[in-house]
């Protein structure tokens, strides 16, 4: 019996015939329905026109390398990405993140652990709302500072200036930005933004902080405080 309460899409790049017929057999039997793409570019194309919500994305393509593919993907969509990789090697493992992927998975694998972690991805809540703490200007835009977010829209501007970020970026920032003088541990972090069945380790939470300051920091002005040995806050 199906697993999936709604149509969820997932887009597989995977050139490997053995992974990808596996891949393609477990999440159509789990009732996503699943496109597959067999390199970089074909995968690019299929995600413009598709608009899938997950894509599982390997590494080692024959035509573009599946980190500059990650990269091309967050210039126009937003859908959870599950990196796959034949190497355990933990510089792939950063820069797979850096460059957008939500998650990451090392070869040999359970698809059935792909399918639990695409479910705690797709039950992941969007935000966490306003709390007292923060200066809410409407029911959906919370401000604090020069940072205000429009949780309906999905947008934010930082001093006025929109500010284009992946859903995990966005989430965190909802996070730090409902109780902007509160102190979050990373695992604080990852149960509100990953969800409490997260599967991974929370050195994910420092990664997605470092993509979040580069795009919103600006003119020497550093909006989230690092609290050594306790976690992060709002500055």
């Amino acid at each position: 019996m199906s697993t999936v309460t709604h149509a969820v899409s997932v887009l597989v790049v995977e050139d490997a015939p053995e992974f990808r017929q596996l891949l393609d057999a477990v999440l159509v039997g789990e009732g996503y329905d699943v496109s597959v793409a067999t390199d970089g570019s074909t995968a690019i194309e299929a995600a413009r026109t598709a608009d899938p919500d997950v894509i599982v994305l390997d590494l080692g393509l024959p035509d573009i390398d599946g980190i500059e593919v990650c990269r091309r993907l967050r210039e126009f969509t937003d859908a959870y990405i599950v990196m796959l990789t034949g190497r355990d090697d933990e510089v792939d493992r950063l820069l797979g993140l850096t460059t957008g992927a939500d998650d990451y998975m090392t070869k040999p694998f359970s698809p059935r652990e792909l399918v639990a972690r695409i479910q705690v991805l797709m039950r992941r809540p969007r935000s966490t709302g306003s709390a007292p703490a923060a200066s809410a200007v409407s029911a959906n835009v919370i401000c604090a500072g020069d940072v205000e977010i429009d949780t309906d829209a999905h947008e934010v501007r930082i001093g006025g200036v929109e500010v284009d970020l992946t859903r995990i970026e966005f989430d965190l920032l909802v996070t730090l930005a409902g109780r902007p003088t509160m102190v979050f541990s990373r695992q604080m972090l990852l149960d509100q933004v990953w969800g409490t069945d997260w599967y991974g380790d929370d050195h994910v939470v420092d990664v997605h902080i470092a993509n979040l300051r580069k795009k919103i920091d600006r003119d020497g002005v550093g909006h989230i405080r690092t609290v050594r040995g306790v976690g992060y806050r709002l500055a």
